[in-house]
């Protein structure tokens, strides 16, 4: 009897293929993403590097111009004080009644005629005739400043710079926040011929009782002009132009 012999059962065969990737090939991409990466990371912190010497870099000059320096400072006081001003004497020469605007009655016709510059004489118990000497127009001549004026009843009125005020030295500077300091000097009295003889403790006014030195002072320009420097403060604050002014609240 013949024998069946089973078919030849074919193992089925998968058409698709897998795709094998060979270990070179992926090294290889994994190093050149490592190495973008590394050089990505470099250039951000180049990147904040230099932002950051930028931003120190700008604070300091930033900084630099909001500190008042002391050339900045004496130009600033000076201004103050030539704003501030310094004595003065008014008066007329010619004959002088007394009113609202003229007090011949006061002491300080008697000063300038103790000091030489005007020649006085009285002619009423409210009026007196001044006139300048030529040694008063010598010393009014040699002095810078002096304003010369006409009254409508035919007076020549003066007047006449006796001292300012100079700056010795700046003390301090002290920035209180940025664009405010505060600043500490010293000043002087500079008198000129004229404010020697009006200076408070001088022989001239020491002549004078203590109601007339008083008048003189308060009303007439005389002061301690020999007296020692005198120490002072101001607050100055920056202004948009870079110029530093007294600080007003």
């Amino acid at each position: 009897m013949p024998t069946e012999v089973d078919p030849e059962v074919k193992k089925p065969t998968d058409s698709s293929t897998t795709p094998t990737y060979q270990q070179p090939e992926l090294f290889a991409a994994e190093v050149e993403m490592e190495k973008k990466s590394s050089n990505l990371g470099a250039m951000i912190m180049v990147l904040a590097l230099l932002a950051v010497v930028g931003g120190t870099i700008f604070y300091f000059f930033k900084t630099a111009r909001e500190v008042l320096t002391v050339p900045v400072a004496t130009t600033s006081v000076n201004e103050i004080l030539k704003a501030q001003g310094g004595g003065k004497v008014n008066f007329s020469v010619g004959t002088i009644v007394s009113s609202v605007n003229e007090k011949p009655n006061d002491p300080q016709y008697k000063l300038l005629a103790k000091a030489g510059i005007l020649a006085v004489t009285r002619k009423s118990y409210n009026t007196i005739i001044a006139n300048i000497t030529p040694a008063g127009e010598k010393v009014l001549a040699d002095i810078k400043g002096v304003e010369k004026g006409k009254n409508p009843d035919g007076n020549v009125t003066y007047s006449v710079p006796l001292a300012e005020r100079q700056i010795v030295q700046i003390d301090k500077v002290t920035m209180v926040k940025p664009h405010l300091a505060r600043v500490d000097y010293t000043w002087k009295w500079v008198p000129n011929r004229l404010g020697k003889m009006f200076d408070a403790s001088g022989d001239l006014v020491h002549e004078f009782n203590t109601w007339d030195r008083g008048t003189l002072i308060k009303d007439y320009g005389v002061d301690f002009y020999s007296a020692a420097p005198t120490k002072a403060s101001v607050m100055l604050m920056e202004t948009k132009d870079g110029t530093w002014k007294p600080y007003v609240e």
